[in-house]
């Protein structure tokens, strides 16, 4: 609900009904991945996606549908061999959508929830998508700190298994996952075969994940630019003043004149396991004390520019300075793929596509070279996973 989360608010904040589709399962070739949303208002007017196209009209309808019922659906929609272009994914794969009617002033979760993602709070949002009728759109806004929303009043155990789905949540959030968790009514983590389970959907809304370009090179102004595209607060930093100004990178969140393994080291509270750092100085009085600091850092990749004979003096100095074999390994140097970059905006296109590739677990080969998944890090979900209405399937 990120994405439309301007939307939502606005809505919210007029008061008007609305209801919320959202990606909750994938199996296959699926167009979007969960946590995608498409949102109706009682108006009829429409918000975001959940498919690309091919399933909206009839997660259109279900969500005017809730409006009017006031009730929570869990809906399938997957392939049909008899009808490739009826109500289906004709491209093979299988989307979970759940439906939620929102009434504001009526929960306290989403309506917390859609304040903190608004406001760009780091907020769970965990929403109960299977289960005892009681329980069924229950919905906890989860932050660091504090917990809005409750679960409905039913069984003796629930009191435990919101502690547990707060529990959940709450480290789901701290490592920025949005993803379905299984839980018995008494609080522990059950397989999605078991009866008398309850399934929830928990979506982490966190900041936007880090880029930081080291080195205030015209190659340095495309990846900013192809960084944002793919949705990074990118930084460039350089030591040299008169490189790095906003003038030369009008499209950075931040451009920061100091020396590079300075501010990788002053910036140690706000980078995680999603951090991409692109090292493109290729001088080696930047580059080796910042790498040595780098490649012992939990972020998501390290990546430095420079032909093969500079990669190889890199390596030698890394390792005169004590980085292990295992340190090594994590850098992607000569950083990118190779596509035959020429210009700096080819090459950032092949540093991009190598970020993705090592994100997501691809395998850098054309698609029409293969048979297999086309999304690798999507994992094959049991049909039975959760027992949803099928439609199409």
């Amino acid at each position: 609900m990120q994405d439309i989360a301007e939307q939502l608010q606005a809505w919210h904040a007029s008061g008007r009904s609305f209801a919320v589709a959202t990606v909750v399962g994938v199996s296959g070739s699926a167009p979007r991945d969960p946590g995608a949303a498409l949102a109706v208002d009682a108006a009829g007017e429409a918000v975001g996606s959940v498919s690309g196209g091919c399933v909206e009209g009839a997660v259109y309808e279900l969500c005017q549908a809730a409006i009017e019922s006031g009730e929570p659906v869990l809906e399938r929609f997957g392939y049909s061999d008899e009808d490739a272009f009826a109500v289906g994914l004709t491209c093979g794969g299988i989307l979970d959508v759940f439906v939620q009617p929102v009434v504001p002033g009526a929960d306290p979760g989403m309506d917390a929830g859609l304040a903190f993602i608004a406001a760009g709070t780091p907020v769970a949002l965990a929403r109960v998508i299977a289960g005892p009728a009681g329980l069924l759109g229950a919905t906890l806004a989860v932050t660091a700190d504090d917990v809005s929303g409750a679960l409905s009043v039913g069984p003796s155990t629930v009191g435990v298994l919101e502690r547990a789905l707060i529990a959940e949540a709450r480290a789901m959030l701290d490592a920025g996952r949005t993803g379905r968790i299984v839980l018995g009514l008494d609080g522990r983590p059950c397989d999605e075969h078991e009866q008398g389970t309850v399934t929830c959907f928990v979506e982490s809304y966190v900041p936007a994940p880090r880029m930081l370009v080291f080195g205030a090179i015209d190659f340095a102004a495309a990846v900013v630019r192809i960084g944002k595209f793919l949705g990074y607060h990118v930084t460039v930093c350089d030591a040299r003043p008169v490189f790095a100004t906003t003038r030369r990178f009008p499209e950075a969140d931040e451009v920061v004149v100091d020396w590079p393994h300075r501010y990788l080291d002053s910036q140690l509270g706000r980078i995680d396991g999603r951090t991409v750092l692109c090292v493109l100085t290729h001088d080696a009085k930047f580059d080796i004390p910042l790498l040595e600091h780098a490649l012992r850092l939990p972020v998501g990749y390290v990546g430095a520019m420079g032909s093969r004979r500079t990669h190889r003096d890199r390596e030698a100095k890394l390792r005169e300075a004590g980085l292990t074999d295992a340190e090594l390994a994590r850098l992607r140097s000569p950083i990118g793929l190779d596509l035959g970059s020429r210009t700096p905006e080819e090459t950032a296109v092949s540093v991009a596509a190598e970020i993705i590739a090592h994100r997501r677990g691809g395998s850098c080969l054309p698609l029409s070279a293969g048979n297999g998944p086309i999304h690798h890090d999507v994992a094959a979900a049991p049909e039975d996973a959760v027992t949803p209405r099928t439609h199409a399937a």
